[in-house]
């Protein structure tokens, strides 16, 4: 008997067993995939925003109160992402969470966006475009941010997250030189990409894209049909080949657009979710968008 004992302890401190997993309340699909990465077996991730729904459009749930008062650590994206409804409900349940965008330099919402104007309907977004993980270089930030929290919730985990968090940021950096390479083959000219609301501004900035698109940071609001005019004629007159609807979003804008210019659409894009194989991680939708959008940019 207390061989046995003293083998449980040894094994609990060592961290590498833990009588349960953590159970750790996420806000959306990425964010949960980075957190099971660093976490591994010692955390159970509930996500509240699923893989291929829009966070943009999302509202709280009995449920997902309930979810957050029995975590141990709820984890958001920050940058205004989450609606006002989520950030109340977490600071109301007194359980400790951590904000994965913290201290990364955010883009102002207008700035990757200027190809449209703003129609005042971003009600339910700040200043900042809150999608930065369109940018793997951003994401060992938000990586670290994640395994700082998880450390802070569980200390006696940290060597184990620090070494996953490690392994995790060197996949990271491979992701992100692996990404220049292939918008570099691009010539920069052709580098131009039509998507259904502005998601990948820091994609854009980082590898040198120009995206376009009808809607602004927030799928919310929609576009005026003369926002689509403009569009249209933009598409026409720099001759855009790269054309893609969302996983998130109902595609029929981007099909409308598409049909008038007689450009077919591409594919889709994970945007704001993660989806099904190989998109179900958020190296694998990065890896997956990054072949689309260089495969049509190219035809």
């Amino acid at each position: 008997m207390k061989s046995w004992k003293l083998g449980l302890v040894a094994a609990l401190c060592s961290g590498t067993a833990y009588a349960a997993p953590m159970p750790v309340v996420t806000s959306f699909s990425v964010l949960g995939d980075v957190t099971k990465q660093i976490g591994g077996e010692r955390v159970a991730v509930q996500n509240l925003v699923g893989a291929n729904q829009d966070s943009h459009a999302y509202h709280m749930t009995a449920g997902d109160v309930k979810k957050i008062r029995t975590a141990k650590l709820v984890l958001l994206n920050g940058l205004g992402l989450e609606a006002a409804d989520v950030q109340r409900a977490v600071k109301r349940s007194k359980v400790p969470f951590a904000e994965a965008a913290k201290g990364i330099q955010a883009l102002k919402a207008e700035e990757g966006s200027h190809h449209h104007e703003h129609d005042g309907h971003d009600h339910n977004h700040g200043e900042f475009d809150p999608h930065v993980w369109a940018d793997p270089v951003l994401m060992q930030t938000y990586a670290q941010n994640v395994g700082n929290a998880l450390i802070q919730a569980d200390p006696a985990g940290k060597a184990y997250y620090q070494q996953r968090l490690t392994a995790y940021q060197n996949q990271l950096k491979k992701l992100h030189s692996d990404s220049q390479a292939a918008f570099n083959s691009v010539p920069a000219a052709k580098r131009k990409v039509l998507t259904g609301h502005d998601a990948f501004s820091y994609m854009g900035k980082r590898y040198g894209v120009n995206f376009i698109a009808p809607q602004g940071v927030s799928s919310a609001a929609e576009p005026s049909a003369k926002q689509v005019a403009a569009i249209i004629r933009q598409i026409k007159r720099e001759g855009i080949k790269a054309v893609f609807a969302e996983n998130i979003k109902d595609a029929r804008m981007v099909d409308r657009i598409a049909k008038e210019t007689g450009v077919r659409v591409s594919g889709k894009l994970y945007s704001d979710a993660l989806g099904g194989a190989p998109a179900n991680s958020y190296i694998g939708m990065y890896r997956y968008n990054v072949k689309a959008l260089t495969d049509a940019m190219k035809r």
